[in-house]
Parts: C-alpha cells; sequence; structure tokens
C-alpha cells in the first residue's frame, strides 16, 4: 500500500502529516476543489447521495467530511442523523459554519477523530460514506476494518475516490493534468505547496478499480461494485455489511 507522505523531510508520520496539511489548507480547499475539478466533484457527490438515499438509511456517518460538503448533500436522504468524522479540525470548524449557515445544526453532528480509531459503537450505523478520503488513511486495511466495524449488518459503504482512466486520450491527458497543471494551481492558490503534490502522488498510486474492489472483498464486504466516473478520472464503489 501506498506510504507517500506530504512532507517527506517530515519526522510526522502520514497521520500527524495529513491533520497538519488539511488544517493548512482549510481554507483553501473548497475553492480550490472547484477550481481542480471544474465543478464535476459536485455532481459525483450527487450520484453518491442518490445511492445512499436509495437504502433509506436513519443516520449515516460521513468519513474524512472535511469541510462538510458530502454530510451537507446527505442531508437530503431524510435521514435524521448525520454524523461527519474528520481528523483536521481546521476542516470542521468551516464545515460547522457552513452547516450552521444552512441550519442543519439538529441533523449533523461534526466530530474530531480518527477513521481508524473511531469512537463509534458496533453496528452504529446504517450507512457509510468517505468522499476522497481513504487514500488519506494511514493503514487502508485498518481504516476498512474499522468502518466494518461501526457499520450496521445489511448497511451500505459508498466511497468516491480519484481514479486513473485506462482509455486513450483520457490517461494521456489526465496524466499531463495532474503532474503538471495540478501542482502548478495548488503553487498559485495554496498555502502549502506541498500539499497539493502530495495529492496528486497520492491519487496517482492507490489502488482503484477491480483492485480497490477486492480489497474490500478481502475486508469483509459483500456486493462489491463500483462506478467510473467522467471517463474514469473518479469512481464510486458500493458495497455492503453481511
Amino acid at each position: 500500500m501506498s506510504k507517500v507522505k506530504p512532507y517527506k523531510n517530515s519526522d510526522l508520520g502520514k497521520k500527524e502529516q495529513v491533520t497538519k496539511m488539511f488544517d493548512t489548507i482549510s481554507g483553501d480547499y473548497d475553492g480550490l476543489n472547484r477550481i481542480i475539478s471544474f465543478g464535476i466533484d459536485i455532481k459525483w457527490r450527487k450520484k453518491v447521495v442518490e445511492l445512499v438515499k436509495e437504502t433509506t438509511p436513519d443516520n449515516i456517518l460521513d468519513i474524512a467530511t472535511g469541510t462538510g460538503d458530502l454530510a451537507i448533500n446527505l442531508a437530503k436522504t431524510n435521514a435524521s442523523k448525520i454524523v461527519g468524522l474528520d481528523i483536521s479540525s481546521g476542516m470542521l470548524d468551516i464545515g460547522k459554519e457552513k452547516i450552521k449557515k444552512k441550519r442543519l445544526e439538529s441533523k449533523i453532528e461534526m466530530v474530531l477523530g480518527d477513521s481508524e480509531n473511531m469512537p463509534f459503537q458496533d453496528n452504529a450505523f446504517d450507512a457509510i460514506t468517505v468522499a476522497f478520503g481513504i487514500r488519506n488513511f494511514e493503514t487502508l486495511e485498518n481504516g476498512l476494518k474499522e468502518i466494518y466495524r461501526v457499520l450496521k449488518p445489511n448497511g451500505t459503504f459508498v466511497i468516491l475516490e480519484t481514479s486513473m482512466p485506462d482509455k486513450t486520450p483520457y490517461k494521456q491527458g489526465y496524466n499531463f493534468y495532474t503532474k503538471n497543471i495540478l501542482p502548478l494551481i495548488g503553487r498559485v492558490f495554496s498555502k502549502d505547496r506541498s500539499a497539493y503534490k502530495y495529492l496528486c502522488e497520492s491519487a496517482s498510486v492507490f489502488p482503484y478499480g477491480e483492485a480497490l474492489n477486492n480489497i474490500l472483498r478481502k475486508t469483509g464486504f459483500i456486493n462489491v461494485e463500483d462506478f467510473p466516473q467522467t471517463f474514469g478520472v473518479a469512481t464510486i464503489y458500493k458495497s455492503s455489511k453481511s
């Protein structure tokens, strides 16, 4: 599994480095996401919400919730409770302000915590989501096992993550964009130049498609499906717990 870290000369572990990175870029994160993805990430999140809504969950956990974009969208599922979990207090602070502006405080709770050691009981949630977060886990397998633990039997787990296009010319265009254009945008607009270099590198080496499907199955998830988005630059994965 990838050991790519944001700050290669740091003595901190990956988890601490990721926390520091997201705390630093939290103020720029939403705006840069829209620029980098040309706003298409909004469409991808809507698809995640549609898949979750089909299962009529009463409570949902959104892991690596960041500034709460997906958690806020998940309010459209009519779940009575949504919990957003993140390791970065800086990201959560911005998310809380967004939730307050939308008057969703009674429905969405933002919790500071580690996705690989969550402060929740076994079998606690009807559905769990994570958007652009699992590649930041220090140990992917440990994070997935923890997700499996807190998901209810027959519960739904949906991942949205970057992936690599396989077909020409999308593969070549994607490689050029991620290696040349995306880091340039990060250098111009972000306080932390290393952050967007890391996000590119981590995306390029993270397992996707059938490789990630197999990891999910190995963890114990069943009914594993994947849905490539926008020529394969992102993929949605849906699975459940037996």
